[in-house]
């Protein structure tokens, strides 16, 4: 290990154990935040200046992808105008350092005048923004990870873990589930896995391959290239699938039997395959692929008959993966 890389282990450790430490300061007064925002009407006003400044936007934006409606507003912006983005119905959560007021001195005045709560994140408990606040969570730290003690590292990092920590017991106590994060992401991948359903991407009407059970093996092989699905479905006079013969399974009774164009389907249908209900999730129809081992899936409705079927480059397409 060289003299740098023994360094930035250093790093990493003084920042873990400072958010260590400020575990074992919690107390009353976060359950107290996370109330005062699952009670407010409005939105989480984040603010900071600097390094605090950026963190409050990594906060509001997990805040707002989690459910919580909130905006960055930056202090100097707030003294020439956006003061009036403050609301009644609105909570403030303000992050310093230092605890000095300076350009937040206005912001928190708006606050008062507008009787909103007041949040500080602060790394010095003890200081004008923490009296003025309503609830204060203590986010200070021994030292920075600068051996100068004067770049911003440790305390900016236990910062943001106070807002993770924030927002993720903010998303238990509302139950917020993985289909909610999904429906606040449509476009990325998660989305895609925990929106999109089977029926949008199965196979079905003239597009289904079937067969009968007494269907020569040559009608199923034209069925099987016809459809271009890789596979043929028996199904029985009430609709529900009886069995399934795919290309894998043509080449292995090749393979095994001199005369396999004398079979029928009924002699070599894979009876009782699985399926999935066209309600069912892509993400769970790929799970079953991957368990099986299998690239088509017939999709049944709630009484078991026969709708579709999907298959696995459809899920490739989908780019769920």
């Amino acid at each position: 290990m060289t003299k740098l890389t023994e360094y930035a282990v250093d790093v990493i450790r003084a920042e873990a154990k400072a958010v260590a430490a400020m575990a074992g300061r919690l107390n009353e007064q976060f359950d107290k935040a996370v109330k005062t925002i699952l009670d407010c009407n409005g939105r989480v006003i984040v603010s900071g200046m600097g390094k605090s400044g950026l963190i409050g936007k990594k906060i509001t934006a997990t805040f707002n992808s989690t459910g919580i409606a909130s905006f960055f507003l930056h202090p100097a912006e707030a003294m020439h105008g956006d003061l009036g983005l403050i609301q009644r119905e609105d909570v403030l959560l303000l992050i310093s350092k230092s605890g000095r007021l300076g350009e937040s001195e206005l912001v928190i005045a708006a606050a008062k005048r507008l009787s909103i709560p007041i949040i500080v994140l602060a790394g010095t408990p003890n200081s004008e923004m923490s009296h003025r606040a309503d609830i204060v969570l203590d986010c200070s730290v021994e030292k920075e990870a600068s051996p100068d003690n004067l770049v911003p590292t440790s305390s900016s990092t236990v910062a943001l873990v106070m807002g993770d920590a924030l927002a993720v017991a903010l998303l238990k106590a509302r139950n917020f589930t993985p289909t909610d994060f999904a429906q606040l992401h449509p476009g990325g991948t998660l989305g895609i896995r925990l929106l999109k359903r089977v029926e949008e991407l199965h196979h079905t009407g003239t597009e289904l391959p079937l067969v009968k059970p007494n269907a020569t093996m040559k009608e199923m092989i034209l069925e099987m290239t016809s459809k271009r699905l890789g596979c043929v479905a028996m199904i029985n006079d009430s609709g529900h699938v009886d069995g399934i013969f795919t290309d894998g399974d043509l080449r292995r009774v090749a393979e095994s039997q001199n005369d396999f164009f004398g079979l029928k389907a009924d002699d070599v249908m894979i009876l009782n395959p699985k399926s999935i209900s066209v309600e069912a999730l892509l993400d769970t129809a790929l799970a079953l692929m991957e368990k099986y081992s299998i690239t088509q899936l017939p999709t049944v409705d709630s009484d078991g008959h026969l709708v579709g079927i999907l298959h696995l480059h459809d899920i490739l397409k989908s780019k769920l993966v």
